[in-house]
């Protein structure tokens, strides 16, 4: 009697979670793919290399001038007295770790700079995505993470999540398909 008790617990415990998983919706979409199709991107990509060159000529004509210096340094250190010597010595080590400490701070100010430029796109895309799916009752949407595989445990072949979120951006996809999830 027991068992049947429990047998009967368990069966309606489980056609419980089986009605409340029919109305689950998952959606799966590639947001970086998304990204790269939206006609913003190809200013944004002008602008990220422009400013990329201008950090290097920086970095570039700072180390042109370094390397001066320390040529002049050893084309006359021998004619410097002990004094002069550790003084420029000194100078250039400053210099050198001036160029270090600027080279850190251009990469960051890069990153800064890229994420300033993308994060309007992305607030788009985002929009997009989170609209599309409440217009089609979807309950879950996961995206392929850049180099990482996604967490997802099922995914129908023909999910056409991707599609509507280009449909409302007003983006068409390329003839190719696109990226298989878990390539780059």
């Amino acid at each position: 009697m027991k068992a049947r008790i429990i047998l009967s617990a368990i069966v309606l415990f489980c056609f419980g979670f089986v009605a409340s998983a029919q109305d689950l919706k998952i959606g799966y979409t590639n947001v970086e793919y998304i990204m790269s199709l939206m006609p913003e991107m190809e200013q944004i990509d002008a602008d990220i290399q422009d400013y990329s060159n201008q950090l290097g000529q920086q970095i570039q004509t700072k180390s042109q001038s370094f390397q001066q210096q320390l040529q002049s340094y050893q084309q006359s250190a021998q004619t410097m007295t002990e004094e002069a010597r550790a003084t420029k010595e000194r100078e250039l080590q400053t210099m050198e770790q001036e160029i270090q400490k600027f080279q850190q701070d251009a990469q960051s100010s890069y990153q800064r700079k890229l994420q300033e430029l993308l994060e309007p796109v992305q607030t788009k895309v985002y929009n997009a995505i989170n609209a599309v799916a409440a217009e089609n009752n979807y309950s879950h949407v996961f995206s392929e993470a850049a180099g990482q595989a996604p967490v997802l445990l099922y995914t129908k072949d023909n999910d056409p999540f991707t599609d509507l979120v280009l449909a409302k951006l007003g983006l068409e996809a390329p003839e190719t398909p696109a990226p298989a999830p878990g390539s780059n």
